[in-house]
């Protein structure tokens, strides 16, 4: 597994007149772990969404290594290197937690013993081996949580969009989650872009963040920057008002 360098130019997706996002831009370099963040409503999953190949952008595109993959189809990008996590966990009802990862490993490994070998190591990393066998439905929220991490991870992504992951954990959880994918990153060179509200993941784990706000990139940089950018602050905290 190694990573692969993600460039969005001049992205923009409009629905039935409504802009939903507008010119954005940036780079995720390969091996990098970047967050994308802003209120509820920015256009950060729509943006996922385009890269993911769910939506077909309106203007602009998403590269891959180089390789336009904007316009392909979900299973295509997915072909191309990119994995992703939906931020509403909706495990295949009915399947064990084995069976749900080792559908995503079905797709690079189409004989069933390589998949479900490949499955079980994925569990194992992320610490859900003892429950391999539970119906997924069954699962804790922070185990769901991991699941769905778990099933992305088993297409062999050279991307990884992860959206919302630690929404709903206790920071304990969230720590756990933290570390896990630091060292993912460090053993694999997985890119990893990540839309996230827990501010203190962001914190740990982003080297850079672009912050968007209706639909259009409104700064991007450090975490140290961006937590002393004017327009992120306004766009959390609101403006002041003038007497």
């Amino acid at each position: 597994m190694t990573g692969a360098r993600l460039e969005l130019a001049g992205l923009s997706k409009d629905f039935r007149g409504l802009r939903a996002v507008h010119d954005v831009g940036f780079t995720v370099p390969a091996g990098a772990i970047h967050a994308l963040i802003g209120p509820n409503g920015a256009g950060k999953t729509t943006i996922f969404n385009m890269i993911a190949g769910v939506h077909v952008p309106t203007a602009g595109t998403v590269s891959l290594d180089g390789r336009k993959i904007s316009g392909l189809r979900p299973d295509k990008v997915c072909d191309a290197g990119v994995g992703r996590t939906f931020q509403i966990v909706r495990p295949f009802r009915g399947l064990s937690v084995l069976e749900n990862v080792t559908i995503g490993a079905l797709h690079r490994r189409p004989h069933l013993p390589d998949a479900r070998h490949a499955a079980e190591a994925i569990l194992q990393r992320l610490g859900l081996a003892d429950r391999r066998h539970q119906p997924a439905e069954s699962l804790t929220l922070p185990d769901r949580k991991r699941l769905e991490v778990a099933r992305a991870l088993a297409t062999e992504p050279k991307l990884l969009l992860l959206d919302e992951v630690m929404a709903g954990l206790r920071p304990t959880e969230v720590d756990v989650m933290v570390a896990f994918l630091r060292e993912l990153n460090a053993q694999t060179g997985l890119t990893i872009l990540l839309i996230e509200h827990v501010m203190r993941a962001v914190m740990a784990l982003a080297a850079h963040v672009v912050v968007v706000s209706y639909g259009e990139k409104i700064a991007e940089g450090t975490p140290a920057e961006i937590t002393r950018h004017q327009a992120v602050l306004d766009v959390y905290l609101g403006e002041e008002e003038v007497a």
